[in-house]
């Protein structure tokens, strides 16, 4: 009887370390080994605050009359410049992030993402930021008092 309950525990702890495998390899981006460096730090900043709005697949969605863009397939963001602008400065309903994110922590998410989530190989980075941010003009505060 002391056997049975041995293989039993036996078969079940092989059962959940295939299932944590499987799991894993789900969330591993497809088409095999790219050129892109995919950061855990890009990883990670994705995961804790993107995907919340743009969905752990990077497929967007819509809801109570908001549609969240699509990340995932984007031909914009070909562009590197393109995801920049937008973290930097915002647009409709996306929050701008330059208060909340480090020009280091914007460069690993849009190389994660454009990479991850697209096929675009060439890494977003710091200068890249740094450069865009200088060409664009800062957004006035609104002291809206009417």
């Amino acid at each position: 009887m002391k056997r049975m309950a041995r293989i039993s525990a036996l078969v079940g702890g092989i059962a959940v370390l295939a299932a944590t495998a499987a799991l894993r390899a789900q969330d591993a981006p497809g088409g095999g080994p790219t050129a892109v460096s995919i950061s855990d730090e890009g990883r990670e900043v994705y995961e804790q605050i993107c995907q919340a709005c743009h969905m752990a697949d990077a497929k967007g969605g819509g809801g109570a009359g908001a549609m969240i863009p699509a990340l995932a397939g984007n031909p914009r963001l070909a562009d590197k410049d393109y995801g920049t602008i937008i973290l930097l400065k915002g647009r409709g309903g996306m929050p701008w992030f330059s208060d909340i994110l480090t020009t280091e922590q914007m460069a690993a998410v849009l190389t994660y993402v454009r990479g991850h989530f697209n096929d675009y190989k060439d890494p977003v980075t710091v200068a890249d930021i740094e450069r865009v941010n200088l060409a664009s003009p800062p957004v006035p505060d609104c002291n809206c008092t009417q």
